[in-house]
């Protein structure tokens, strides 16, 4: 009886250890959490002008300033927008994640939007980033998109405003 009681103990604990986040994605969930600017956006591997809209939401032009909070502690947030006018300013609710890679190392950021209740309203749709460079104070994401058959990378740079 006993062994059948630490066997089974064991089986639990590798089972939870093997669902835990690795500590890198800890470390870098501990270090989004907090409230950040989109202080820039960059369209890479493309000439000229053309309007975007991200997120299936408002104009790029509008992100400019936003602020985008993180609750590590049950991934959800909000990004405000603050821009007046044609920007529609408010916030929009939503759940954030890091994805590891093979290796355990965090490189994928990704959310997806919910209600005030935290319920899902995307349809399980979401938007997922490579995570370029996370600090303290900085953050940079980007994204490929297709303009007109040709591909662009949008590059969002964030700043820290408080933890």
């Amino acid at each position: 009886m006993k062994k059948k009681a630490y066997l089974l103990l064991l089986v639990v604990a590798v089972v939870a250890s093997s669902c835990g986040l690795s500590k890198a994605n800890r470390d870098s969930r501990k270090t989004l959490n907090g409230t950040w600017e989109l202080s820039h956006i960059d369209y890479q591997n493309n000439e000229g002008y053309f309007k975007s809209l991200l997120f299936n939401d408002v104009a790029s032009k509008c992100f400019r300033g936003s602020e985008w909070f993180f609750r590590s502690n049950n991934s959800t947030g909000y990004y405000n927008i603050i821009d007046p006018g044609d920007c529609a300013p408010g916030q929009r609710f939503i759940r954030w994640s890091v994805q590891d890679d093979a290796n355990g190392n965090p490189y994928k950021f990704q959310f997806k939007f919910i209600d005030e209740k935290k319920k899902d309203i995307s349809g399980g749709f979401g938007y997922v980033f490579d995570i370029r460079s996370l600090s303290e104070n900085q953050m940079v994401i980007s994204s490929v998109a297709d303009v007109d058959g040709e591909s662009i990378t949008v590059v969002y740079q964030f700043n820290r405003i408080s933890m």
